[in-house]
């Protein structure tokens, strides 16, 4: 037998436990290894906060193929000519912290092998993967739209070039147009988005002196976002110019005809100078196809990391996650991102983890200096992602408040932008 003297038992047990604190993937590799698609609020947001506070301790990259990201919050404030398109567009700063930036799409998952592969054919090899891209739009959902239609009767719900083509048809309305917003169902990126467009798109008419053009809302919804706020804005800034009509007043949207600008319902067959189709919307592909979404086509999670409920390697976030009961939007996206850093670098090197705690905001322009919010605080409870507390702007509010909450809109993107991209 072998005598075990104290300090041979100290310097084992020391090994031990280090063995045990130590994660197993940092045991024999240089640095682990964190691979994100793509680069929005979420998945960038991820980047460089793991890159950042691992102090270089974990080797992180970024597959985005965009070099310069146009946020699709605050689009609609360009449509209605309260930013310019330079102020929405970012570039991405974050090899600052040793990000490395891999300008391609990714093309497949092989969640086996644990590799990304990309557009060119060549792979990256990860312990741990985010997935975080947004969302795809269901051009089928809606009977005689399709991807090409989208050219006549743009989305704009993806920010870029159709952003910018929904302006152009925008300010080429002459007085007496006639504007149809096919809004989408739930569940959807941003949910009083929308609403907001419309009163963005009626504050351009009401500049230019219109006063017979009408935007008319065809809605599968019966309730939105934001409803009595917005309804109320409406009435106060553009009244007699918003008709928001719910199933039980069209009978339901039965097709769009791009050639001859129709959309159709069961009632009525409305003649439009511009059409701007939202339709369903699902997680991004390469989630859908790497088998993280379920029948609904978007990623269940784990509430308490964001963690993919199909893999333990992988956390799915931002628009293409089941969040419970927070909304799609940025500030979602931001808040959830801090989660997944820290679960990434706490399974990665060991650092002390916190619980999740999340929060959302979402401001709406009206109009000049009016402004409204809705948000809350949500935490993992039951299984999900659920409210502990939430707030809302009132109706009937003084111009100070919306005016107040204007400024507060505009520093928080000065402020989100810098957290995601700078």
């Amino acid at each position: 037998m072998i005598a075990v003297t104290r300090r041979v038992f100290s310097v084992a047990s020391l090994a031990g436990v280090a063995a045990v604190a130590f994660p197993a993937v940092l045991r024999g590799q240089a640095k682990p290894r964190l691979v994100v698609i793509g680069g929005g609020p979420a998945g960038a947001t991820v980047a460089k906060y793991v890159a950042k506070d691992s102090n270089g301790a974990i080797d992180v990259t970024l597959v985005e193929p965009l070099a310069k990201f146009v946020t699709c919050f605050h689009s609609n404030l360009y449509l209605g000519d309260f930013r310019s398109w330079d102020s929405i567009a970012h570039d991405y700063k974050l090899d600052a912290y040793g990000v490395k930036h891999v300008r391609q799409a990714a093309s497949a998952i092989d969640r086996d092998k644990k590799q990304v592969r990309l557009a060119d054919g060549s792979t990256l090899d990860y312990d741990r993967l985010v997935v975080a891209p947004g969302i795809d739009l269901a051009f089928d959902s809606v009977p005689g739209w399709s991807e090409e239609a989208a050219e006549v009767m743009p989305h704009a719900w993806k920010p870029g070039p159709q952003t910018q083509l929904l302006k152009t048809r925008l300010d080429a309305l002459q007085d007496g147009a006639t504007i149809v917003m096919v809004a989408p169902p739930n569940p959807y990126r941003c949910p009083p988005g929308p609403y907001e467009r419309v009163s963005c798109m009626a504050a351009v008419l009401k500049k230019k002196g219109h006063s017979k053009s009408r935007i008319v809302v065809v809605d599968p919804k019966d309730r939105f976002s934001k409803m009595a706020l917005f309804q109320e804005g409406w009435q106060a800034h553009y009244p007699g110019m918003v008709e928001w009509m719910d199933p039980k007043m069209h009978g339901g949207l039965k097709s769009v005809d791009p050639k001859t600008g129709t959309v159709v319902t069961d009632l009525e067959t409305i003649k439009a100078d511009l059409v701007n189709v939202i339709p369903k919307q699902m997680a991004g592909k390469i989630a859908r196809d790497a088998g993280l979404a379920n029948g609904t086509g978007y990623c269940p999670i784990d509430p308490a990391t964001m963690k993919s409920a199909q893999d333990p390697n992988i956390f799915v976030l931002g628009d293409a996650a089941i969040a419970g009961a927070m909304p799609k939007s940025a500030f979602s996206a931001n808040s959830q991102a801090k989660v997944v850093a820290l679960a990434v670098r706490g399974e990665l090197t060991g650092s002390r983890v916190f619980p999740a705690r999340y929060a959302n905001t979402c401001w709406s322009v009206i109009a000049v200096d009016d402004t409204v919010k809705i948000g809350g605080r949500y935490e993992p409870k039951d299984g999900a992602i659920a409210e502990v507390e939430g707030f809302v702007s009132k109706t009937g509010e003084d111009k100070d408040v919306r005016r107040q909450t204007s400024e507060e809109n505009m520093g928080w993107y000065k402020g989100i932008v810098a957290d995601i991209f700078a």
